[in-house]
């Protein structure tokens, strides 16, 4: 008969506690709870730069292959130049217009016939491109940043949550001196709960990372091929240049 009433009471007992993940939120230590909020605020922003970042590559790599396909079209570069200056943003555009502008810049006064000229010229146009290819990168990585801290943090956060709970749980279990599942059980699942937490924010957050860091390493390589191709074409442009120092083909 007394272990049926103790049972009935301990049911009783666990009812009265809310399980749920509202109500772990709701009944957890205070410090819990503020990393499950932080957790999952943080959840929140890494899926936004995530949603960010896989429209703003797919994006890019569009304008990219379009900019490609004109360059490639035989359209005279200065047209395309005079065409694209005025655009949007684009990593693409903006090293294309970097090194028309030091190329115009260094023929204003005649095209150079002097080798060295030439190479001095080559050689501006090219790193006037490659500082453009790093200010665009460096400005396509913002937010990578928060990802792998995410990643790398989130798991440890969300350990300090657990342990703080067990703690809560064997205080509760000594304060009542019962280890009835009513005593242990709120505070394990609010351990659980924090643990979950902050799984469910790092592992997104890495595996984007992973692949947003493949993606803009890619479009980055991309940019190099151009500026290199670039690079040539404008050679072959000096190289064509006669004993005079006058440019036997038009230039681009």
């Amino acid at each position: 008969m007394n272990e049926t009433v103790d049972a009935v009471a301990l049911a009783g007992s666990v009812a009265q506690h809310d399980l749920s993940m509202w109500g772990l939120f709701l009944q957890a230590d205070p410090i819990v709870k503020t990393v499950m909020i932080l957790l999952m605020s943080a959840s929140v922003w890494s899926w936004a730069i995530i949603f960010h970042k896989r429209s703003q590559i797919a994006m890019l790599n569009r304008r990219a292959n379009r900019f490609e396909d004109s360059f490639w079209s035989g359209e005279s570069l200065d047209k395309i130049y005079q065409r694209v200056k005025n655009s949007k943003p684009d990593p693409m555009l903006a090293t294309f217009s970097t090194g028309m502008e030091e190329w115009q810049t260094g023929v204003a006064g005649g095209m150079p016939a002097k080798e060295s000229l030439q190479a001095s010229l080559r050689q501006r146009v090219e790193r006037a491109m490659s500082v453009t290819i790093g200010r665009e990168m460096d400005l396509l990585e913002r937010g990578m940043t928060f990802l792998a801290s995410i990643g790398s943090v989130a798991p440890f956060i969300g350990l300090f949550g657990t342990v703080w709970g067990i703690m809560n749980s064997f205080s509760s279990i000594a304060a009542t001196n019962n280890t009835s599942l009513a005593v242990v059980a709120p505070g394990i699942a609010e351990a659980l709960f924090a643990t979950a937490l902050g799984l469910v924010a790092a592992i997104p957050a890495v595996v984007a990372y992973n692949v947003f860091s493949t993606a803009l390493n890619r479009y980055g390589a991309r940019l190099e091929a151009f500026t290199d191709e670039f690079t040539a074409i404008l050679s072959r442009h000096l190289d064509s240049l006669d004993s005079n120092g006058n440019n036997s083909r038009k230039a681009a």
